[in-house]
């Protein structure tokens, strides 16, 4: 499966072993969704649990709260990351709140699905990164999968999960892994050996990382499309670098960081978003404080930078195999 596949058969795994999960959203239904993520779920599970919504981010999210209080587990697609904000007040004073605020007594298990980040030339309006937000926000858990084998075991886990999820999704890596490359030819996932996604159930657990390979140079954090891109970097360089893909930015799984860096005593952070208050700048703080004495040379970390995302520098904004081949050249040169 390509993650777009994957995506679409993990809710209708859902969909069917719950009838308390419901599908919302501006196009879901009928259409499929605008990257044909819900394709055909509607038509075989029915409008009263595969709906559109108006255009109403707000309401969205509002009405998922609610349902989730009253026991259902609503799937609410924003359509893009960047359209995810008018909800931001539902988001955070409300979903993230409930269970606190109420004792225990009501719970929000709502998983909130949403295309994010850039390399498919959206400009600012559709290629934004906004996943640091909604770590900083007690109550919240964000998910972010690089494979088709994550998305839907990482996307059915969430659903089941009481607690109100962010699930981000590359749409960069939707149909196939991206080397940061752009002027080569795209790679489908048929011919990667993360594109077998086992048939019915299966559940990736939160808060767990994973390894994409082993190395004694240094260690690599990152998440998302970036995966892929610094795979691609540190294979052409011949570098014996450790890639820890994060999955899961809350929880975090800071044992599988502790324990790279210390094998290592190097770390280089990627991210796709925006350097300032970044989620790299909390990974950063997290490696200096639990791994200080390992470390042989200073945490480096290669993101977007502190503007909106250009559209006609697209490739200059994007941390691609340049910029993260020279801070892995700053870091062992240390």
């Amino acid at each position: 499966m390509n993650m777009i596949e994957a995506i679409n058969d993990a809710l209708d795994i859902m969909l069917s072993h719950d009838p308390s999960v419901v599908i919302m959203g501006e196009d879901v239904g009928y259409f499929g969704g605008v990257f044909r993520a819900t394709a055909h779920l509607q038509e075989k599970h029915g409008k009263n649990r595969v709906f559109d919504t108006p255009i109403s981010e707000c309401g969205i999210i509002g009405a998922a709260v609610g349902m989730g209080a009253y026991g259902l587990r609503p799937v609410p697609e924003i359509q893009f990351a960047d359209y995810i904000y008018p909800g931001l007040d539902q988001l955070i004073s409300e979903a993230a709140r409930l269970r606190y605020r109420s004792a225990g007594e009501f719970i929000a298990p709502m998983t909130v699905r949403s295309p994010f980040g850039g390399g498919i030339f959206g400009g600012q309006t559709h290629s934004q990164s906004p996943e640091a937000i909604f770590t900083h926000v007690s109550g919240l858990k964000t998910v972010i999968p690089s494979t088709p084998f994550d998305a839907k075991g990482l996307l059915i886990a969430s659903i089941e999960d009481n607690d109100p999820v962010i699930f981000f999704e590359p749409k960069r890596i939707y149909n196939g892994p991206f080397s940061g490359y752009y002027d080569k030819p795209v790679e489908p996932w048929k011919n990667h050996p993360d594109s077998k996604v086992p048939e019915g159930y299966y559940a990736i657990p939160l808060g767990k990382a994973r390894t994409v390979r082993e190395g004694d140079a240094l260690t690599i954090l990152t998440y998302g499309t970036m995966v892929h891109v610094s795979a691609a970097v540190a294979k052409e360089k011949g570098v014996d670098a450790e890639i820890i893909d994060l999955r899961t930015l809350v929880p975090l799984d800071i044992d599988a960081i502790e324990a790279s860096v210390e094998k290592t005593g190097r770390c280089l952070i990627v991210h796709e978003a925006t350097r300032t208050s970044g989620f790299g700048a909390e990974l950063s703080a997290l490696v200096q404080e639990r791994c200080f004495y390992h470390l042989e040379a200073p945490v480096e970390r290669v993101t977007g930078f502190d503007t909106p995302y250009p559209h006609s520098l697209e490739w200059a904004y994007f941390p691609g195999p340049v910029r993260i081949g020279e801070a892995i050249d700053k870091i062992l040169e240390a």
